[in-house]
């Protein structure tokens, strides 16, 4: 069926494009999140971390219609995800883009042609020189080499995967990026440089990045506030200092562990460094830890 690109809800409230209320998930009668409630502010990037087990794929899955929960409502960009049930119904999903984990590449297609396949779904009436040209440029925006479109996904490395999906994600320039432990199984080289790629991307478009990670790099260095995963559901959003400051166990273990403290040095200087560029000319500055 040829889709087309919907019009842009605008009757919403622009500052929390995804709200959701009273989640409940679960599998064959194992409960994986009651009433969780969770708040992302338009224009952050929101880490959501919690211990094995506690849903967090499963809440990125629900959030962008993939699995159908129980109970409670999840609202992104002013619509009812929850209340579709037809594919029809969950067309504002050109208006987002995800990254799963390992890519997710279609191994029988090279990257351009990858990130051609939403381009082809949502804009049947792209010429093929357009929708050729949209493609390359994706690709070198996600930090790979123009001679990578023509490659297929067997002949990348686990970081030109990452960056090969990250292309297809953004291939209808989304409002929202979702990423699914985006750095796994990079070195630390490679994941520092794919946090910087994230940052650079958000601070550019204005994305709102929703972002699964156990990085605490990644955390520390782009992450605007963290959601904590626990006791099935979110038990604390904020910022990281915000976060320190609770007595949960679980936070403290953490944060506060040998590799927190590792990388809370790491995550000032990185964004000290970050603070000292110049933003895009005409972009919103991020929310400020109290809005």
């Amino acid at each position: 069926m040829n889709r087309h690109r919907p019009d842009r809800v605008t009757d919403y409230d622009r500052d929390h494009p995804i709200v959701v209320e009273g989640l409940r998930n679960s599998f064959d009668g194992q409960v994986i999140h009651d009433d969780l409630s969770l708040t992302v502010r338009r224009g952050e990037i929101l880490g959501v971390v919690g211990g094995s087990g506690t849903g967090k794929s499963v809440l990125m899955r629900s959030i962008i219609g993939l699995q159908v929960p129980d109970a409670g409502k999840i609202t992104v960009l002013g619509d009812d995800i929850t209340a579709a049930r037809d594919d029809d119904d969950i067309d504002i999903r050109s208006r987002w883009g995800v990254l799963f984990q390992g890519g997710a590449l279609f191994s029988t297609l090279t990257v351009a042609e990858n990130v051609e396949v939403p381009l082809q779904e949502f804009y049947p009436g792209l010429s093929d020189d357009l929708r050729h040209e949209i493609a390359r440029f994706k690709v070198r925006l996600s930090g790979l080499p123009a001679e990578a479109a023509a490659k297929y996904p067997s002949e990348l490395s686990g970081g030109m995967k990452k960056r090969a999906g990250l292309a297809r994600a953004l291939a209808l320039d989304p409002e929202l990026l979702f990423l699914d432990e985006p750095t796994a199984g990079l070195d630390p080289i490679g994941a520092a440089a794919f946090d910087s790629l994230i940052g650079a991307l958000q601070d550019t478009l204005g994305l709102t990045v929703f972002l699964i990670t156990h990085d605490l790099d990644t955390l520390y260095a782009i992450c605007d506030r963290v959601a904590v995963l626990a006791d099935k559901r979110v038990i604390a959003v904020g910022t990281i200092p915000e976060l320190l400051a609770l007595d949960h166990p679980w936070i403290q273990e953490y944060f506060n562990g040998p590799r927190g403290r590792a990388a809370r040095s790491v995550g000032e200087n990185v964004s000290a460094a970050r603070d000292d560029q110049p933003k895009a000319k005409g972009m919103d500055k991020r929310p400020e830890a109290g809005e």
